[in-house]
């Protein structure tokens, strides 16, 4: 699995003035809280955030953050980002313990959608209905991504939360509340292709605006 590592100073200075003054720095003012420590407000280099952000897989990663000579292990839990330009602009982490189980949005991967039984054979399409799955774990059993094999998906089948397959020590948050939160993850649905109007006779026309004529 990818390791990713934010360097980060502690950020003693608040408000948003201070927070301004950071941004202009190229810094990015964040914290972290949970675990049995007191919150802790810190910055981190902007650069160094956009290139690790530019793998998907940080949003659902254990983290290492190097606070000074500290480190802390980590989730991303919020990132806020400019409305307009391309700035991050505050992010929010919380701790992780390896023996406290953690909830984390996990992407979802679809695989063989090329050779799908349904989409090949049967000329239905593909309904992604979930992107991301929230899942509760232990940190060390928290997967990169989930893959859903799509192979042998008919026109009218569905998959669900339920069909899924996760390795041992992974729960899917919604089945936690009962069968009724079992969703559909992905679809095969008919084509909606309209018929194809048939093109007129050699002559046709002619003939029709003929008859016309002499009407």
């Amino acid at each position: 699995m990818t390791d990713f590592v934010f360097n980060a100073e502690v950020r003693e200075e608040q408000g948003k003035g201070a927070s301004r003054r950071l941004r202009r720095e190229g810094k990015v003012p964040a914290i972290i809280y949970g675990g049995d420590k007191e919150p802790q407000t810190i910055s981190l280099v902007h650069h160094e955030v956009i290139h690790e952000l530019e793998n998907e897989a940080v949003y659902s990663h254990i983290l290492t953050l190097k606070i000074g000579k500290a480190e802390e292990k980590a989730i991303l839990r919020d990132l806020q980002r400019h409305p307009s330009k391309p700035y991050v602009t505050h992010m929010d982490f919380q701790r992780v313990s390896a023996n406290e189980a953690i909830r984390v949005l996990v992407p979802v991967h679809f695989v063989n959608e090329d050779t799908c039984v349904g989409v090949k054979m049967g000329g239905g399409v593909l309904n992604h209905l979930m992107t991301e799955v929230e899942v509760q774990c232990l940190p060390k059993d928290l997967p990169e991504f989930i893959e859903v094999d799509v192979a042998e998906l008919n026109v009218g089948d569905t998959l669900h939360l339920s069909d899924l397959k996760l390795a041992k020590g992974i729960d899917i948050v919604e089945l936690l509340h009962g069968e009724e939160h079992d969703n559909a993850v992905v679809a095969c649905h008919k084509g909606h292709g309209g018929a194809v109007a048939a093109e007129p006779e050699e002559g046709a026309e002619g003939e029709a605006a003929e008859e016309g004529g002499e009407a």
